[in-house]
């Protein structure tokens, strides 16, 4: 049994939610509490407890912090947060703080805690900050973060990642945390596990599914607007099924820092291979196996 603490950003793009439907389903998963961050994190709470109570799961879910350590604000809207009205959710959430609760499970738990973070690095780099023991005792530090090849189609606009990039200090400060595990799952492999709209309706027929679908919506009415396909990156449940089944992707092992200097390029991560380093980057996936791993669990 996988004790995991989940930081996320949830409300903006559907992959979080998506994400959070797959860890309740997860047998092997004991989920210890949810934080959220960036922007409306109280919002953002009441999605994630949406999901949780049409699981019929009581998790702790705690409101993290709002704005980048050191950076300006780059902030997605939550159109997620009009279909809150059609499903039952808190509105009260523990007043302790994202960092404080953050802390208090992982010393309750030393050496078992996955500390799975699909979000900005925001909570997670001050936590290492104010704790340095912190690292230390967590099992492992999972993270959708970063780019690490040229396999994606950022690359059309900027080699930026968006959780990386919009708390670059933080990340910066995750990255130099001396962890026993740190892995991490890139936008050039999860942009590798899509589906389009029409499968997504067809496959998505698990009840735990059924907000999230509610949820989807506004996201596919706001992305049919733009250039992009009506479709969803996994980008997040990958993260999350690598740590039960982490055969789906390859991992190398090498380091990674994080881009400081450069304005346009800050938050970029500059990886280099090299065994004996301290991260672990995945740099290829197998699709099919994921698909087919995410749904015998979700259903």
């Amino acid at each position: 049994m996988e004790k995991i603490l989940l930081d996320t950003d949830i409300g903006g793009d559907i992959d979080d939610s998506v994400c959070l439907a797959y860890l309740l389903s997860q047998p092997e998963c004991e989920l210890k509490g949810i934080t959220t961050v960036y922007g409306p994190t109280v919002t953002k709470a009441k999605i994630a407890s949406a999901i949780c109570k049409a699981a019929g799961k009581d998790v702790p879910i705690v409101p993290g912090l709002r704005k980048p350590l050191m950076s300006e604000k780059n902030e997605h809207p939550l159109r997620q947060a009009v279909a809150l009205e059609k499903w039952p959710h808190d509105t009260v959430f523990p007043d302790q703080g994202a960092i404080p609760f953050m802390r208090d499970v992982i010393r309750k738990y030393p050496g078992e805690i996955t500390l799975l973070g699909i979000g900005t690095m925001t909570n997670i780099g001050l936590l290492f900050a104010t704790d340095p023991e912190i690292p230390s005792l967590l099992k492992q530090l999972v993270v959708m973060c970063g780019l690490y090849t040229d396999r994606t189609p950022r690359l059309e606009r900027l080699p930026l990642e968006w959780n990386a990039y919009s708390d670059p200090y933080a990340t910066a400060i995750v990255y130099k945390a001396p962890l026993k595990i740190c892995r991490s799952v890139g936008t050039d492999v999860t942009y590798r596990v899509i589906m389009n709209k029409n499968e997504v309706l067809k496959r998505f027929t698990a009840e735990i599914l059924k907000p999230v679908l509610d949820f989807a919506e506004p996201y596919f009415e706001h992305i049919a607007k733009t250039n992009y396909s009506n479709r969803i990156i996994f980008h997040d449940p990958l993260a999350a099924a690598v740590i039960f089944d982490p055969d789906i992707c390859v991992f190398k092992r090498g380091t990674v820092e994080i881009e400081l200097e450069s304005s346009r390029l800050k938050g970029f991560t500059h990886w280099k291979e090299d065994p004996d380093g301290i991260h672990e980057v995945a740099l290829e996936v197998d699709s099919n196996r994921f698909f087919e791993h995410y749904f015998s669990i979700v259903k």
